[in-house]
């Protein structure tokens, strides 16, 4: 490890040791301030951000995540603003009780210390990342991928400058540079950093549980699928699947497969009747390419192989599964599914509460879009990932998922026997 990366890890850790003195008007004062800032810098920030479009074929995937605009800056100034009204994370008690001796026994909630979050292609992480470490009480060390290095240093510098305004120490946030060397030492950084957040692909996040020795949290692949029941109404159907499809193809939570039930496939010509406005492809089964052949663009209809399910497309590509039975569903689901998000479209009650309770998901829907799988749609003021993963936290995570806790114990001079 490089001495200039340890010195980073360093003042990281040193920084997180000054936060928790904080108070939470102070912090939220900070935010406030950031929010205005970022607005105000808009045309600074977004010049540097087509620094990074210029190097990026627009047809990539990443491309959309990577781009910011005036609006999009606009969004998350608004999230900056929500996190600062949210209540402190800080200092919950999560439990409390007088034990037989006397002593007084309390579980608090506190900040992780140092959290590293490696990232690809989406510069609106740096400030979402901060915003809700900050509130939480934790520095934070940012990893970005060279795809974005433009807009990360220069929404990194305006980060700082609001913490030397406010004389908080600026390595409460620090940028690593782009490069793999910074990304194994990070890994590696036991003693500095408590924990390792991945967001981005699969194989990013693949690549960091199997080198960190620092807990991981896994976020972000998303391959989510929508159940077209038996029972599904038309035109919800038609409404949810769209927008599950089609509001940004780029994120973890936009659909990839369409599963429906055999019995409605003279409705799935309507079903999917809005997807040719986007020029979505779609990659259908036996069943499926045969009710849409003729009724669906045929430069935009392809046959489904083995690769076209368990594809997280991220861009206007869909595939179709025919199925003769919830089970059947319920079953592909486990199979192709990577935990994140997955919907029914159904008006049967009891077909609805037995894909709920049986779908092994952080986020399940009835009658709605996995596009919500977001935290600023939860309520949580922003997010700092979305955790794939069982142990600590799953779905959304905001502020009570980057804090921990710990026992408080009051007596009055009890000793063991």
């Amino acid at each position: 490890m490089s001495t200039n990366l340890t010195n980073s890890f360093e003042s990281a850790w040193q920084a997180s040791r000054k936060l928790g003195k904080l108070s939470d008007d102070q912090i939220n004062r900070l935010l406030l301030r950031l929010a205005d800032a970022a607005v105000a810098s808009a045309n600074l920030i977004l010049k540097e951000n087509q620094k990074d479009l210029d190097l990026m074929d627009p047809s990539d995937p990443k491309y959309d995540r990577l781009k910011l605009t005036k609006e999009r800056i606009e969004t998350i100034a608004s999230e900056i603003r929500n996190v600062a009204a949210l209540p402190s994370p800080l200092g919950r008690i999560l439990s409390k009780e007088q034990l037989p001796n006397g002593l007084h026994l309390k579980r608090i909630s506190v900040p992780f210390g140092v959290i590293g979050i490696i990232f690809e292609a989406r510069p609106n992480v740096t400030f979402d990342v901060f915003s809700l470490c900050i509130k939480s009480g934790n520095a934070v060390i940012l990893k970005g991928g060279s795809d974005a290095s433009y807009s990360n240093e220069a929404i990194a510098e305006l980060i700082r400058d609001v913490l030397a305004d406010f004389d908080i120490d600026v390595n409460a946030l620090i940028l690593l540079p782009p490069s793999r060397e910074a990304t194994t030492a990070l890994l590696q950084a036991r003693g500095y950093v408590d924990l390792i957040i991945p967001r981005g692909s699969q194989e990013l996040i693949d690549y960091v549980r199997d080198h960190a020795k620092i807990p991981v949290i896994e976020t972000g692949a998303g391959i989510c699928h929508t159940y077209f029941d038996a029972e599904g109404d038309l035109e919800v159907g038609r409404r949810v699947i769209h927008n599950a499809k089609t509001r940004r193809v780029s994120v973890c939570n936009s659909l990839d497969c369409l599963i429906i039930h055999k019995s409605r496939m003279t409705d799935l010509p309507y079903l999917v009747g809005l997807m040719p406005t986007n020029e979505v492809e779609i990659f259908a089964d036996a069943d499926a390419f045969k009710a849409l052949a003729g009724n669906y663009p045929a430069h935009l209809l392809h046959r489904a192989n083995k690769d076209s399910f368990g594809t997280e497309f991220l861009s206007y590509k869909m595939a179709v599964k025919t199925v003769s039975s919830l089970e059947e569903a319920l079953e592909h689901i486990a199979h192709y599914g990577s935990k994140h998000s997955e919907a029914i479209i159904s008006t049967n009650r009891k077909t609805l509460d037995e894909f709920l309770l049986s779908v092994d998901a952080a986020a399940v829907y009835a009658n709605a879009s996995t596009a919500f799988t977001d935290g600023a749609q939860f309520g949580l003021g922003a997010e700092i990932g979305i955790s794939t993963q069982k142990l600590h936290a799953r779905g959304p995570m905001a502020l009570q998922e980057i804090t921990t806790y710990k026992w408080v114990v009051e007596g009055e001079g009890q000793v063991r026997e």
